[in-house]
């Protein structure tokens, strides 16, 4: 009998890929030099700092700190401008296979289609991840929660834009709101969505100081990393059930391959790593790796599509 080794192949949208490990969005993606680690990383794609049509500082300093179970942040999407991260991945496409998908979030509708007009143009792009959650920008509402702007948004999407899309959307917490999204969601050839974005407007005190740890918004930011995954994996689970025909990428505490094995289970064909990418750099993907290849050794299972969505119940 063969004893055949376990891998981490996968699909997204279609694509083959040699991991279902990748970055989030937002981390270790906005410089040049960071995109190229991540490209000769052991991940299997890379996505792009989600980007607007011109630079962004972002928000003031204090923007992000580590706190006991993972982070907090209100970054103000800074980022190079959407033709920085085009002419990167035209500069990958010719000395590289690795996916790198492009992220976009306009502050507005209008800029979300303008976004996307342009990225359409673009020969080297393959895949594009539209941010529908941005919950870290002054005075801007996220798009995910409001389910008739979204198909607004959607409809003229796929006007303008010929190239696949994904969509990340934020966290949801009623079973009504899932339904409502996914409704919209299946109206339209969503080449994946990514489940979830962090829980917005955490709010963290120093105590010490008894002031909040990050200067935006009064303290207030998106909560990432292990306080979070639970719900990443109840939208990760819920979403497959209902949108089975689409790809689902997991996105929310995952520090080990427990983490991702469990999102995997719940319906992942690939998992986003965003906090502890930001804590403990590069190396993160191939330990994770080694531990999720483990995991299926010791299960009795060679491939990820062997348990994926196979949730049990009790």
């Amino acid at each position: 009998m063969l004893n055949i080794l376990p891998n981490l192949t996968t699909t997204l949208a279609g694509k083959a890929l040699q991991s279902c490990l990748m970055n989030a969005s937002g981390v270790f993606c906005t410089e040049k030099d960071e995109l190229l680690q991540l490209v000769n990383a052991s991940s299997g794609a890379v996505v792009t700092k989600s980007c607007t049509l011109e630079y962004r500082a972002g928000n003031p300093s204090p923007r992000y700190a580590d706190i006991p179970f993972g982070s907090i942040n209100s970054m103000g999407l800074p980022n190079n401008g959407i033709q920085y991260y085009l002419n990167f991945i035209d500069e990958v496409e010719k000395q590289s296979d690795k996916l790198v998908i492009l992220s976009i979030a306009g502050l507005s509708h209008q800029e979300n289609i303008e976004l996307l007009k342009i990225a359409n143009q673009s020969n080297a792009l393959q895949l594009i991840e539209l941010n529908l959650s941005c919950p870290n920008i002054a005075g801007k509402p996220q798009t995910g929660y409001d389910f008739v702007a979204s198909r607004d948004l959607l409809q003229k999407a796929f006007e303008v834009c010929q190239k696949p899309i994904g969509v990340k959307l934020p966290p949801y917490f009623d079973m009504v709101h899932f339904d409502e999204m996914a409704s919209v969601l299946n109206d339209f050839p969503i080449a994946y969505i990514c489940c979830v974005n962090s829980i917005g407007n955490g709010l963290v005190i120093d105590k010490n100081t008894d002031a909040t740890i990050i200067k935006p918004k009064n303290g207030f930011g998106g909560v990432g990393g292990l306080y979070i995954k639970p719900t990443a994996l109840a939208n990760v689970n819920k979403f497959y059930e209902l949108l089975p025909h689409v790809d689902i990428v997991g996105c929310g505490g995952v520090q080990n391959g427990q983490d991702a094995y469990e999102h995997i289970l719940c319906g992942a064909s690939m998992i986003q790593i965003g906090t502890t990418l930001w804590q403990q750099g590069i190396s993160c993907f191939a330990r994770i790796e080694n531990e999720l290849l483990q995991i299926l050794q010791q299960k009795g299972y060679t491939s990820i599509k062997e348990f994926k969505g196979k949730l049990g119940r009790i």
